[in-house]
């Protein structure tokens, strides 16, 4: 029997790293996407290539784009400083569209290799206020893809699986763990160092370090001295 196969967006962060391990457990072959879209914590490049290679993805593809020729982010632009305490409203950190760019090019994999499941690690409970994180969004996203794509006009409808949705970062951590994920792997931090090292303050930092400390487990984290 083939396995199923399905596009598994991986950041090199925490939940996507998660919902890879998540799908593979699932008897998903899994084909990992990743994104060097100009952001300025590069070292979640090298995370998910690590990552995908230690939960045995069949591949890691690493499109390149250029979102910081656009701006608008704090993650895109470096005359945007990242914040350190907590803010209100969608804060700065949050990129322009960026899911909507990363599913549109999961969905023309998908329709490639012939995968008619698309996991993104969105999170609608310990999340920072960003619009295309809602469960909302992934609604119209999927309605969207089996109106747009062959596959889904020809009756192979596209499921666009967001399995974290309603976690805590606990609940998220506890579950990694239990599949076996190596978080010493992943990169979370938005300011993170070349080398991955973590700097604590930022939101990214805090909801990363406040799960594993809910979940009672060991955060593996390197930070910056």
């Amino acid at each position: 029997m083939t396995a199923k196969k399905a596009v598994i967006l991986l950041s090199g962060g925490l939940d996507s790293a998660t919902v890879l391990a998540m799908a593979h457990a699932d008897g998903y072959e899994c084909y990992a996407l990743g994104f060097d879209y100009g952001q300025r914590h590069e070292a979640e490049l090298l995370a998910a290539q690590k990552v995908a290679k230690g939960l045995g993805a069949v591949e890691h593809k690493v499109v390149k784009l250029d979102l910081r020729s656009i701006g608008g982010s704090a993650l895109t632009d470096d005359a945007i400083e990242v914040p350190e305490e907590e803010t209100s409203g969608i804060p700065v950190t949050y990129v322009p569209a960026r899911n909507t760019v990363f599913l549109s090019i999961a969905l023309g994999w998908a329709e490639v290799l012939g995968a008619q499941d698309i996991f993104v690690g969105v999170n609608a409970v310990d999340y920072s206020g960003y619009p295309d994180c809602r469960p909302e969004y992934i609604e119209a996203y999927e309605k969207m893809a089996n109106l747009a794509t062959r596959a889904g006009v020809e009756g192979n409808k596209l499921a666009i699986r967001a399995p974290l949705m309603n976690m805590s970062k606990a609940d998220i951590v506890t579950k990694g763990a239990r599949l076996g994920v190596d978080y010493s792997l992943t990169v979370s931090c938005y300011q993170a160092l070349p080398d991955g090292a973590a700097c604590r303050r930022c939101d990214s930092c805090r909801l990363r370090a406040a799960g594993f400390a809910e979940a009672g487990l060991q955060d593996p984290t390197v930070y910056v001295p």
